[in-house]
């Protein structure tokens, strides 16, 4: 139910939800229950606030909807804060500051180093829909991020770990110090998963793109499908099933990278 699936009012049946949320540990948003919020520069705009500081993260994650004339001129970002911006379908004008326009479709994406605002504008008169971040850059003397345009179809992907059925597209530059964030899409084919279940330092904020499967967060098993939004804090153990028929569990995620913790 909600407007993510134009399913409002009473439904049938009881009140129910796939929705969890453990504090600052990870949470499962699934797609049916997202409300639509008010962020100051959308305009026409349906968008969600999904992974937040409220809810234990260092980022900020929303899925929007750009309707006919859907825009943000008062600018996304802002002062010592990096985005990045993945259309999920449709095709979206990205500007920024000095007027440079980027024209993405459907798997296109932009990353804006710290303090560049990114300005949006839907630029079809069909819905676009785009998965956005933000974070508080971690700056590390000496090295600087830089902006990074590209779509997934440029990008050729390797096979995760070994697996020749689950892919990993790094959509940043990996091993570049002047990042401390880094974007990914892996996708899972029916039957496919992790090798292992992974613990470690990294936070991740994921959108789910296709398919259907079971995660693991903190050894517990949870089911998922396309339009849900998963939230994995620090040390959580994670890992995925890919299950369902004939179309692989993909997602889209953020990494944060290349920092020492410090003390």
């Amino acid at each position: 139910m909600g407007y993510k699936n134009n399913n409002t009012g009473y439904r049938d049946g009881l009140l129910e939800s796939r929705a969890v949320i453990e504090q600052g540990r990870y949470a499962i948003l699934p797609h049916d229950g997202l409300v639509n919020n008010v962020v100051p520069g959308f305009e026409h705009t349906r968008i969600t606030i999904l992974g937040s500081p409220r809810l234990g993260a260092t980022f900020s994650d929303f899925i929007a909807e750009f309707l006919e004339g859907g825009k943000n001129t008062l600018g996304f970002g802002g002062e010592g804060l990096e985005t990045f911006v993945y259309v999920l379908s449709g095709a979206l004008k990205v500007k920024d500051a000095q007027g440079e326009v980027h024209e993405l479709t459907d798997g296109g994406y932009a990353f804006f180093p710290v303090n560049e605002l990114m300005y949006f504008e839907n630029n079809q008169t069909e819905v676009t829909e785009a998965f956005l971040y933000q974070r508080r850059y971690d700056a590390l003397a000496g090295y600087e991020a830089h902006k990074v345009v590209g779509n997934r179809a440029d990008i050729t992907p390797i096979h995760y770990e070994g697996m020749e059925d689950v892919l990993l597209w790094d959509l940043l530059p990996v091993d570049d110090l002047g990042f401390d964030m880094n974007m990914h899409i892996l996708s899972f084919e029916p039957g496919a998963s992790h090798g292992y279940v992974e613990t470690h330092y990294q936070e991740h904020g994921a959108y789910l793109l296709s398919g259907q499967g079971m995660y693991n967060l903190d050894n517990q098993w949870f089911p998922v499908e396309k339009g849900d939004y998963i939230f994995m804090g620090a040390y959580v153990p994670q890992a995925a099933y890919a299950v369902g028929r004939g179309e692989p569990l993909s997602y889209v995620y953020s990494k944060d990278a290349n920092r020492n913790p410090g003390v």
